[in-house]
């Protein structure tokens, strides 16, 4: 049985609070055959977004089947190319003789054949035939607008953590060649399908979509805001109500700015205060809900600190401080960190680690708020206000 506060899968429905905006937008852009890419920190809703955009639109009569996968243990170009013709090939049909024909069908003369024996043993639709190569990537990529061109049903392509592409051998090479297929589709697949790029680290994407700027208007970024502080607050007091307890909400206001409106985390706090009382919810039972939460974090906040290097940690200690101008030299000579030069590589380190990121006007902001608190209060031993 569902719990009533969610944080163990994506929500839809009536656990689905607030976004109603970027709802309606991803749902506007889908229909208008673009694609999109949405990249923010884990736990902040991508998944539940796209979820509920996706239950809207087939609530609404739109007409479309969704393809869901995840490149997180991909790392060379012949498992991309193999996770996503696989993925949407299964979308036509659901047994081997018709995986068989539409491999056939739609794969001709690529290295990706249907393996009878295989299927048996393993249940994969696709095996290669030889070594896969860039021509096999550029088939798996235009497989989605190929089918849903044929059948006249267009096709949602759903790629979780898309960033780790750049982890196999040419990632770039990975992205070139699906941005001339976006820039050279022809006018009769250009409706056929759409793609979804998700992400959770920030940086990463933004290095592809940002810097980088592959799929340069072929991809619109959709931004996620936090969810406002009011519709949590309702969402948490009815949620308590309902098993009969109460709770101020002005201490809900202390718990919304601590975790950054973050819901993810607000509902796994939730829960555990739900569980700690029976009655009135103190806060005594708040404070003891967050150290559980932090307690069952700290072992990777603990690692996320001791894979940086003392300047690292300088200068993460200067970002805690206020300071965004790291290369000023009062900065420099208060946090020891010797040169602009090496500022610059210590602000790309934090990026890569996906430890902070930096806003439009370049202030560092750090990613995760609950690893924000701990990192003040329990490593820098910093007031917390």
């Amino acid at each position: 049985m569902d719990g009533i506060f969610q944080y163990n899968k994506p929500v839809t429905g009536k656990q689905f609070i607030g976004r109603s905006t970027e709802v309606r937008a991803f749902a506007n852009l889908l229909a208008q055959g673009e694609n999109i890419a949405i990249y923010e920190p884990p736990k902040t809703g991508r998944k539940s977004l796209v979820q509920q955009g996706l239950y809207n639109m087939k609530a609404a009569g739109q007409r479309f089947v969704a393809v869901q996968l995840s490149l997180l243990d991909v790392r060379t170009l012949s498992e991309l190319t193999l996770r996503l013709a696989s993925s949407v090939l299964r979308t036509v049909g659901s047994g081997p003789a018709e995986y068989a024909a539409a491999a056939r069908d739609l794969l001709g003369g690529t290295h990706l054949v249907f393996d009878s024996a295989r299927y048996k043993s393993s249940g994969e639709v696709l095996s290669p035939s030889w070594e896969l190569d860039m021509e096999d990537l550029r088939a798996a990529f235009l497989l989605p607008y190929r089918i849903g061109a044929q059948s006249g049903v267009s096709r949602i392509v759903v790629i979780d953590e898309f960033q780790n592409v750049m982890l196999t051998e040419d990632g770039d090479a990975a992205c070139k060649l699906l941005e001339e297929v976006f820039r050279t589709l022809p006018p009769e697949l250009d409706r056929g399908a759409a793609y979804v790029f998700l992400g959770s680290q920030v940086n990463a994407m933004h290095d592809i979509f940002g810097i980088k700027r592959y799929f340069y208007r072929r991809v619109e970024r959709l931004r996620i805001a936090p969810v406002e502080t009011k519709e949590i607050i309702d969402h948490v007091v009815k949620g308590f109500l309902a098993t009969g307890k109460v709770i101020d909400r002005d201490l809900l206001l202390g718990v919304c700015r601590l975790f950054r409106d973050n819901i993810w985390y607000i509902n796994h706090f939730s829960a555990i205060c739900d569980a700690l009382t029976r009655g009135y919810i103190m806060e005594q039972t708040l404070n003891e809900a967050l150290g559980s939460l932090i307690a069952i974090h700290e072992g990777r906040f603990v690692a996320m600190m001791n894979d940086l290097t003392t300047f690292q940690v300088s200068l993460l200690r200067a970002a805690l401080d206020g300071h965004s101008r790291f290369s000023s030299a009062e900065v420099i000579k208060q946090y020891g960190l010797n040169s602009s030069a090496n500022v610059r590589r210590l602000k790309d380190a934090l990026c890569k680690k996906e430890i902070i990121t930096f806003d439009d006007d370049d202030n560092p902001v750090l990613l995760d708020p609950l690893f924000e608190y701990w990192v003040r209060k329990y490593y820098f031993n910093m007031s917390f206000e």
